[in-house]
């Protein structure tokens, strides 16, 4: 479970106290020598200019985050039990002068941010064979619920899951999650039918997620996928997807991922009717360090596409800032990646890429169209001291004739340091 922990000068210290005291009862060799300690960092500095001067015109933040994942081993025997820690810090390097609300911080009650804030969550599994049980905190991504994780810190689920691959080629999973602790947050809250638009009636409250899945690769090169969800009172959806890569020679391949999500009303919620059919998918070539990719999303039916509030939509358009996910929305995409290996410049990668929509139905018109363009350079420093630090480019352009406008940059720098 997760715990709102604040103003915690060191929630990573705290998260390895908690695991090593908890655990100690149960140390046996495997429950220590499989066990690993990470800590990540995140600089992020975000500026969204929404092009206008109505209302809040510009958004612009920065952080830098911490984040420290410890893992233990299972300890011997028919049935291993373990105990996973998430110690989790941000602490803010410049906000204020109403420029809040990037999600990179949290927003008091008076409209400023708070110096640093932070969490701690625990997880304990069981594992059985090649059956894992997990309880506690997770950070889900699948197709019926993928957390965002593009801010300081993850959005994280509270819940159960399990999850088996004990038949070569078929993982299963199943669970439930009941609150969830948004990106800027420290506190849990009930899930929510995320609203962009005004798509639904309202921003629907549920009690938990249930959900259940299959993928089974069939070969190296082709995997099927299968999962269901049901957001309780308010929606269910049936997901399927396909994963296909063909070699043609040494350095060149085609690509398909190929997805359909089917989503309808269930309960007495006061979300309003819920009906859609998102039919989305994106073809690919490669040849060296090129790839070029296109993409096509189809909303159909009465409604837009339906997901947890501050969550990631499982979709091909759902790109910097928008998804493309209005009622009767079409979207298709152009994309270009570059890796920079090709020409004698390993960790560098380059992608852009420009997204178009038209025939949207959203509250109060029909016909609406939109488009974004993203500009992405990443290096990753591939030797010396500062080996493995990344830093990350990322600028999107966004115009619609229904929503806000906006230009937006993001500069990232992030590192993983293995402790043990």
């Amino acid at each position: 479970m997760l715990t709102a922990v604040r103003r915690s000068p060191a929630p990573a210290r705290l998260a390895l106290a908690v695991a090593a005291a908890s655990l100690a009862p149960l140390a046996q060799a495997a429950f220590i020598e499989d066990s690993s300690a990470t800590l990540q960092t995140h600089n992020i500095y975000l500026n969204r200019d929404f092009r206008e001067g109505t209302a809040q015109s510009k958004r612009e933040e920065w952080t830098q985050g911490f984040i420290l994942d410890v893992q233990s081993g299972f300890t011997e025997g028919t049935v291993g039990v373990g105990l996973d820690a998430l110690g989790m810090l941000g602490v803010k390097l410049d906000s204020g002068g109403g420029r809040a609300g990037t999600d990179l911080l949290p927003v008091q009650d008076d409209g400023g941010t708070p110096d640093e804030f932070s969490r701690l969550g625990l997880t304990a599994k069981a594992k059985i064979a090649e059956t894992e049980l997990r309880y506690g905190s997770h950070i889900p991504e699948m197709p019926v619920v993928k957390a965002s994780d593009s801010r300081t810190l993850p959005q994280v689920f509270e819940g159960g899951t399990a999850t088996s691959k004990d038949i070569e080629g078929l993982t299963l999973i199943g669970g439930r999650l009941d609150k969830v602790i948004d990106r800027a947050s420290t506190n849990s809250q009930d899930l929510q039918l995320n609203n962009k638009n005004s798509r639904f009636a309202s921003a629907a409250e549920a009690d938990h997620l249930t959900f259940a899945g299959a993928e089974y690769a069939f070969n190296k090169n082709l995997t099927g996928r299968y999962y269901y969800g049901e957001l309780d009172d308010v929606y269910r959806q049936h997901f399927f997807g396909l994963l296909a890569v063909k070699p043609l020679t040494d350095n060149s391949a085609l690509s398909a991922d190929l997805r359909v999500m089917f989503s309808d009303d269930t309960g007495a919620a006061n979300a309003g009717k819920i009906d859609n059919q998102a039919w989305n998918g994106m073809l690919g070539y490669s040849l060296g360090g090129h790839k070029v990719s296109l993409g096509y999303q189809q909303m159909r039916g009465d409604t837009g596409y339906a997901y947890i509030d501050g969550s990631d939509p499982f979709l091909v358009n759902f790109v910097q800032i928008n998804d493309f996910a209005n009622a009767d929305e079409r979207s298709w995409q152009a994309r270009y990646d570059y890796n920079f290996a090709a020409m004698g410049i390993p960790g560098l990668t380059f992608l852009t890429r420009y997204i178009s929509g038209d025939n949207a139905e959203y509250a109060g018109g029909s016909n609406g169209s939109e488009w974004e363009r993203d500009i992405e350079l990443k290096y990753v420093v591939q030797s010396g001291p500062l080996k493995n630090v990344a830093v990350r480019w990322r600028n999107a352009m966004f115009r619609s004739d229904f929503a806000r406008d906006a230009d937006e940059n993001r500069l990232i720098v992030s590192y993983s340091l293995p402790i043990w």
